[in-house]
């Protein structure tokens, strides 16, 4: 393990010690790219062995939906979470080398730190391990928000409109996008291991190369290459991997032993999520890899350079929040009958047609007191109408999806259209088919329904003032 110039041998993992002289390179491993998926504690440990100088791992995204944004609610298990963070916190002792965790909880929401949080307390706790931690919160508080909206310091991102504040009150939660400044800051302040809120994916890789004075094109750049882990390499089902970020450049390699990365799978990457496949906004600017090259150092080595980093001229938190849109109930049923196979879209639209009737009819109620959503699996559920079937398939399962403004509602138009489901017949059809509910009661009761409503940035002149952190119970 190389020594940076300047720094003593026990100075060298310190978290929270900047070398005099930048070092000759900055090394974070990447266990997985979320927490609480899993990972080979081999990888990790070949990972320390390589010289780590931080570990860093995403905690939630916006991949799964509105809902846990909405409900505060995590994705992942507790004791899956409790798992990865066995492992990766007695790696961080063990090399006395920061843990980044970031968007905590799925969403990054307040509850979702603290939720990660408290698993992280026992973990210490059984563990016996000394390791200082620091929250860092993002969630938004929408007076003053109102007061940002007002002084014009709120736009918006395509496709959204000008943000209004009836939809800032109308948010169950809503979160900013942190970047690299408020983790440098907290492990500047101390911590060991950073536990965010919500941050980009790149911030977590990022914030360790930045700090210890590594130039931002490769540290961004890096940070988008490995962000998803082993999505970087040939074989994604080993998540680990394993970046050396320095002076011109960076290397990327895996730590699992039955993959490697080669220059089509690093590059690729920067397909992954992005509206341009050459840059990249961040809070304080853009990453640019237009010039990147991507050269094969072996069978399982990239080493790429040529990335820069273009500083904006104001730097912005985006926002993301998350409001009821309704209340749903599910049914579901599977046809087999070929009849009805061969006429399928015509018996879907048949069954809206009865539907709506029959609510008008039953219930008093049309759209848009109430919608619905069917979706034919084994026919079109995925591309809809881009979906070119080549003949009726074997069978379909019919998935019905009502929301409405109550959850009574919403059940009441499932249980009309309940016996449709179970005999309707195609127009042209003289008996009554039969088909299959997989449950009894047939409706399900999900709750309530959310939707994303904001996709604004906020004007900031300090990276770190939308953000609050704690550490160890007490602000920093």
């Amino acid at each position: 393990m190389t020594t940076p110039p300047g720094t003593s041998t026990d100075d060298r993992n310190e978290h929270s010690v900047t070398a005099t002289t930048p070092p000759d390179a900055v090394r974070v491993l990447v266990p997985s790219g979320m927490l609480g998926s899993g990972f080979d504690p081999a990888a990790i440990e070949r990972g320390l062995a390589m010289g780590a100088d931080a570990i860093t791992v995403d905690g939630g995204s916006t991949d799964s939906g509105p809902h846990y944004l909405g409900s505060g609610t995590p994705k992942t298990t507790a004791a899956a979470v409790a798992r990865d963070l066995r492992y990766l916190l007695r790696a961080a002792a063990t090399a006395r080398i920061p843990l980044i965790v970031g968007s905590c909880g799925t969403s990054g929401t307040d509850s979702g730190v603290d939720w990660v949080a408290g698993i992280a307390a026992t973990v210490l706790r059984e563990e016996e391990l000394d390791l200082t931690v620091a929250r860092v919160y993002s969630e938004q508080d929408a007076a003053d928000l109102k007061e940002r909206l007002n002084e014009g310091r709120i736009s918006p991102l395509p496709p959204l409109g000008e943000l209004d504040a009836d939809t800032l009150e109308s948010c169950t939660h809503v979160v900013g996008v942190m970047g690299h400044e408020p983790i440098v800051a907290a492990l500047e302040a101390g911590a060991d291991v950073v536990l965010a809120g919500r941050a980009t994916d790149t911030a977590l890789a990022a914030a360790v190369p930045l700090m210890r004075g590594m130039p931002a094109g490769p540290s961004w750049h890096a940070a988008k290459i490995v962000e998803c882990g082993g999505q970087c390499t040939t074989n994604p089902r080993e998540r680990e991997v394993f970046v050396t970020v320095d002076a011109t450049g960076f290397t990327v390699e895996p730590l699992g032993e039955a993959t490697a990365c080669t220059p089509t799978s690093v590059a690729a990457h920067m397909l992954y999520e992005t509206v341009d496949p050459f840059t990249m906004r961040e809070p304080d600017g853009w990453i640019d890899v237009t010039d990147a090259t991507y050269t094969a150092l072996d069978d399982r080595r990239v080493r790429v350079e040529g990335s820069r980093f273009v500083p904006a001229a104001q730097k912005t938190i985006k926002l993301e929040g998350a409001r009821v849109a309704g209340y749903t109930t599910m049914s579901f049923t599977g046809i087999r009958d070929p009849l009805v196979l061969a006429e399928i879209d015509d018996w879907a639209a048949f069954l809206r047609e009865v539907l709506t009737d029959r609510v008008q009819q039953t219930l008093g109620l049309e759209p848009p007191q109430y919608a619905v959503d069917l979706r034919l699996y084994g026919h079109d559920a995925v591309l809809g109408h881009l979906e070119r079937p080549t003949a009726p398939p074997r069978e379909v399962g019919v998935m019905l999806l009502v929301q409405a403004a109550d959850q009574a509602t919403a059940t009441a138009v499932a249980k009309v259209a309940n016996p449709l489901m179970l005999h309707l017949p195609t127009r042209g059809m003289q008996h009554l088919p039969s088909f299959a509910f997989p449950t009894s009661p047939a409706e399900t009761e999900r709750g309530p329904s959310y939707e994303f409503v904001l996709h604004h940035v906020v004007d900031v002149d300090d990276p770190t003032s939308m953000f609050r952190t704690v550490i160890d119970g007490s602000p920093a």
